[in-house]
């Protein structure tokens, strides 16, 4: 196999010929590229050849199931990767277009080592990728991801004999029927469901229906095109739309789906938008009370709560602040036996006897609305209202290129542990601590906190607040900790703020 090259021009001999591969498209948990202008389909099956050279390495039984998102042209670039795997002799099980967490179930259900998701999760039109793993229920982490980086960027991907293609059918309605099984809710419920067009349109009015949920459609047109907003679930915007909706159908509560059906969001019967992380405490709260003295993982960019909640804590409730990131959180939940892990971004991760550690919008859609069926006389709601009161930020992220993130974030950590270090205030409070285990956390003396880290997969930084007093002291927080970030020239406009 030849090196690719960083960069060939589009609409060249070269570019239908010859693997081009841009580098920063590797990134700490999951390989993500603009298409075609970062990877072009040799690119793709160049990094197919170095999977399947990763697996041999690694002693991998050569057995893979491959699946892709709903997008127009993710079905071009997974027969490009299989074309690839191929040629490394591995054997191929195709289980066609999927959410990300029905790939991840094809491991479990065929009985396979490995897998590769064609996605861009919930980035825009224009992105694509590759959530892969060989460990279930685990992805590619740091380790795995820079290996198989110098594989294909090297050359040295090895064909090999034996390989061998196969589509599988029927993987949907297993993986339906693993979800609902036979749960059916006894207590009337009305949900906005909300696919933003994407995957999750195939999957989440069928599910719901079948637990005997009302359903109030919101763009569950399958439309690769997104007419209306890209599906994120931690953008404001679908967020928004998914309270217009519920307030104009009286529904109970909204759950919305990113683009590959790993995250869910939520928003409540009055229409407020509960941020992911503080629908985990209202999930471990309930989760408590049946498996007493859990273990939960929650991300930095999650609430203090997990940690200081009266009732979590009066339950033996052990929390466990941890590395934001899908790959990270899946890890940690596996590596210290927790009963679920939380992230901020509406990532999941429910492990055994509820599910199998990886992330799945729609196994957390279940289970809410198992917790609605626990808790017939309380309303989502009442559910918020009972956690006691903190005001957060939405994930805030300003621009900074993917080859500078990563040394402006140090430099930005070294500043505000400098600060702390000085005796300096945040939002005039001290500075109790400053966690660095990804990025800064900056906590104060009364638990409030502010966080900046640099996104795995898009080029930006990522900015969160709490405050467990007031909304004007969150505003301080963000203000003082963005003072901090305009130090950096490199920083770019903000996607949304406060």
């Amino acid at each position: 196999m030849t090196k690719p090259n960083p960069e060939v021009t589009p609409n060249t001999w070269s570019f239908l010929r010859d693997a081009m591969i841009k580098p920063t498209g590797f990134r700490e948990y999951d390989a993500r590229w603009k298409y075609p202008e970062e990877i072009n389909l040799p690119g793709m099956t160049a990094l197919g050849l170095g999977l399947g050279t990763q697996m041999r390495k690694r002693g991998i039984e050569p057995v893979i199931a491959v699946a892709n998102d709903y997008r127009d042209y993710s079905l071009a670039i997974k027969n490009a990767l299989i074309l690839g795997l191929m040629q490394a002799g591995i054997q191929v099980k195709d289980i066609g277009p999927a959410l990300s967490p029905m790939a991840y179930f094809a491991q479990f259900h065929l009985d396979v080592p490995a897998v590769a998701m064609v996605t861009a999760s919930h980035n825009p039109n224009g992105w694509t990728g590759v959530k892969m793993g060989f460990e279930r229920p685990l992805t590619h982490g740091p380790d795995e991801m820079s290996e198989l980086r110098d594989i294909v960027l090297n050359g040295e991907g090895q064909t090999h004999p034996g390989g061998s293609y196969e589509f599988v059918d029927g993987v949907k309605e297993a993986y339906i029927d693993d979800l609902v099984g036979d749960f059916r809710i006894s207590r009337p419920l009305k949900v906005v469901c909300a696919t933003g067009n994407g995957t999750a349109s195939a999957f989440a009015p069928e599910i719901f229906e079948r637990m005997g949920v009302e359903v109030v459609p919101s763009h569950n047109q399958l439309d690769y095109t997104f007419p209306h907003y890209n599906p994120n679930p931690e953008a404001m915007e679908m967020l928004h739309d998914m309270s217009d909706t519920v307030k104009a159908s009286g529904a109970d509560m909204a759950l919305g789906f990113d683009g590959d059906g790993d995250r869910c969001g939520v928003v409540d019967d009055e229409g407020e938008e509960i941020f992911a992380d503080k629908v985990g405490v209202i999930m471990a709260r309930d989760l408590a009370k049946i498996y007493p003295n859990a273990t939960f993982v929650a991300d930095v960019k999650s609430t203090g709560l997990f940690a200081s909640d009266p009732e979590l804590k009066a339950r033996g409730v052990k929390a466990d602040y941890w590395k934001t990131g899908h790959s990270h959180m899946k890890r940690r939940v596996k590596e210290i036996n927790a009963l679920a892990g939380f992230e901020k971004s509406g990532h999941y991760f429910l492990a055994e006897p509820i599910g199998r550690g990886y992330d799945c919008g729609m196994r957390v859609a279940v289970e809410i609305c198992k917790l609605m069926d626990r808790n017939p006389d309380q309303s989502m709601s009442d559910l918020r209202k009972a956690l006691p009161k903190t005001w957060s930020t939405p994930t805030m992220s300003p621009y900074a290129a993917d080859i500078e993130k990563y040394d402006i974030l140090d430099r930005l950590v070294a500043k505000l542990v400098a600060k702390s270090e000085a005796g300096e205030t945040l939002a005039g409070r001290p500075i109790k601590e400053v966690v660095t285990v990804n990025g800064a956390r900056v906590i104060l003396d009364n638990g409030s906190w502010g966080l900046v880290r640099a996104s795995s997969n898009t080029p930006n930084l990522v900015v969160v607040c709490e405050s467990s007093e007031s909304e004007e002291e969150m505003r301080a927080i963000f203000a003082d900790i963005d003072a901090v970030i305009r130090t950096e020239p490199g920083v770019g406009d903000y996607d949304q703020t406060i």
